[in-house]
């Protein structure tokens, strides 16, 4: 796919400069944000990346957008706060001391919460383009909410299929995996996770991903998936525990790390 780097309208110096440097990293051209439209009518750009006035990153496009924010982590903790189950949080029941895994990052909102709980989390994300624009909101968006602040500094981001990943890091290298592979039934009524469809990353867990797994965890792994999704039906089997939303269908299945 086409694509260049921006500004938003009216930018001062420093946006500009900010532009160009980014569009040197990602080796494509840096475009004046005037003449992005006759680039956009000529359909010789498919998306293009965004410095706004905050310095905050997002991907445009014709009719979307994908920005990190951090609306879903936020709403989810102010439930935890009023006694509702989150069974993200129960099924990884992260303490204090652990190292958790999050093998497909997404938006980031799974990785803050479980943030919140644990000590750290290395998070991979495979596509690019989903990498920077989280990336950079990690680095750089400050939150009303401390914790929310908190959370980013606990959080490493690598840009890194997790297939591959998993098959290269030393075994018992986490506490906890966890996975949440995209839907094959999608639940369109997400709406932020609708904009970022495009850019995800589309590959099936097998079996031996589970290996994996469980050769790098200390305590479990938890995947997450749909009860309508073949993924569910192949692998339900291995499941030790399962955290189940009865109003969504999501599923989070837990194996439990037993040593031999």
């Amino acid at each position: 796919m086409n694509f260049v780097v921006t500004t938003s309208y009216n930018p001062s110096k420093e946006l500009i400069e900010i532009a160009k440097k980014l569009a040197i990293e990602y080796d494509v051209r840096y475009l004046n944000r005037n003449h992005l439209p006759k680039y956009l009518k000529k359909g010789l750009i498919d998306f293009y990346y965004v410095i706004d006035k905050k310095k905050m990153l997002s991907i445009k496009w014709r009719d979307g957008e994908f920005f990190f924010h951090q609306g879903i982590a936020k709403i989810r903790m102010e439930n935890i706060r009023h006694g509702e189950r989150d069974y993200l949080i129960e099924s990884i029941n992260p303490s204090e001391n652990d190292v958790v895994y999050d093998a497909t990052c997404g938006l980031g909102s799974d990785a803050l919460l479980i943030a919140n709980y644990a000590k750290k989390v290395i998070a991979t994300e495979g596509s690019v383009h989903i990498y920077r624009v989280v990336k950079w909101g990690l680095s750089n968006y400050v939150s009303e909410e401390e914790w929310i602040n908190k959370s980013k500094e606990k959080i490493e981001l690598l840009n890194e299929n997790y297939k591959d990943f998993i098959r290269k890091v030393e075994e018992r290298a986490f506490d906890v995996v966890y996975c949440d592979p995209m839907f094959e039934n999608p639940i369109y009524e997400s709406n932020s996770l609708n904009p970022l469809r495009s850019f995800a990353l589309y590959e099936p867990l097998t079996k031996d991903d589970l290996e994996e797994m469980l050769r790098i965890s200390k305590k479990k792994v938890v995947i997450k998936t749909l009860k309508k999704d073949n993924l569910y039906k192949e692998i339900r089997k291995y499941f030790d525990e399962e955290y189940v939303s009865r109003k969504s269908g999501v599923v989070y299945g837990v194996i439990n790390k037993t040593e031999v």
